[in-house]
């Protein structure tokens, strides 16, 4: 018996170092962005962002691909610098903010793309529907200390949808043909984490 706790305790201890490699990040709102644009007109892009968010990162730098990513995001925060535009895209045309005040985005899978780029696969939930969706990630970037001896790390990625995948479908039609709001739309995310 003796023998059999002895060899579960090694067991244990070699598996240990495994598990270290993973480690939890927070995410930084104050130097952490969600951008996007879409096509206005026919004629132009529209960019935005929202400016609150909050979320985890797990990283394991051993296994990349056994990290974890979840983000919710303040659909209320949207701004396109534009106050009469923002408050027409938090009504119920729209992101309806007063009924989903909240977006989310939890990672399924992470695989490696390239140097230093990823995939991470995962479901986006906007507006009430949850599609997959892709990120194109790049990063994460080392580790670096800053003045007040933080530990922090950084990633960008970016995405597209179809904003009526998510039941975003207002519109109008152009008299040049056409509609006023494109369909698809560019995400980016910059993100800055700190260790916890």
């Amino acid at each position: 018996m003796r023998k059999f706790i002895t060899s579960i305790c090694t067991i244990i201890a070699l598996a240990l170092p495994a598990f270290a490699f993973a480690q939890t990040w927070t995410i930084d709102p104050d130097h952490s962005n969600v951008g996007f644009k879409v096509r206005h007109l026919m004629v132009s892009n529209v960019k935005g962002s929202f400016e609150k968010l909050i979320g985890t990162v797990e990283i394991d730098d051993k296994d990349i691909t056994k990290s974890k990513v979840e983000v919710s995001i303040d659909t209320n925060s949207i701004n396109t610098n534009v106050q009469k535009r923002d408050e027409h895209l938090r009504s119920a045309d729209f992101f309806d903010v007063a009924k989903f005040p909240t977006m989310t985005f939890v990672s399924k899978k992470v695989a490696k793309a390239g140097k230093d780029t990823l995939k991470v696969t995962g479901d986006l939930t906007l507006h009430g529907v949850t599609k997959q969706v892709v990120l194109d990630v790049e990063g994460p970037s080392k580790e670096s200390k800053d003045p007040w001896g933080n530990i922090r790390r950084g990633a960008t990625a970016t995405t597209k949808i179809n904003r009526k995948d998510f039941g975003l479908v207002w519109n109008k039609a152009l008299e040049t043909g056409g509609v006023a709001v494109g369909e698809e739309v560019t995400i980016t995310l910059e993100i800055e984490m700190i260790k916890k």
